[in-house]
């Protein structure tokens, strides 16, 4: 199954900013592991202070 969450804020940089398919993809896919991996710092260590 398609995940429609996902593919529509996708759809959506890629017309406003009007970049091709290809580029979408290399900047969503570089911006999404900077802010899990952001996400993941962030969370251990509160984990570790609280």
């Amino acid at each position: 199954m398609h995940n429609y969450l996902v593919c529509i804020p996708h759809w959506l940089v890629s017309r406003l900013m009007e970049m091709d398919e290809k580029t979408t993809l290399k900047t969503w896919t570089v911006m999404e592991t900077l802010l899990g991996s952001i996400a993941f710092v962030i969370v251990a260590v509160l984990s570790f202070l609280l």
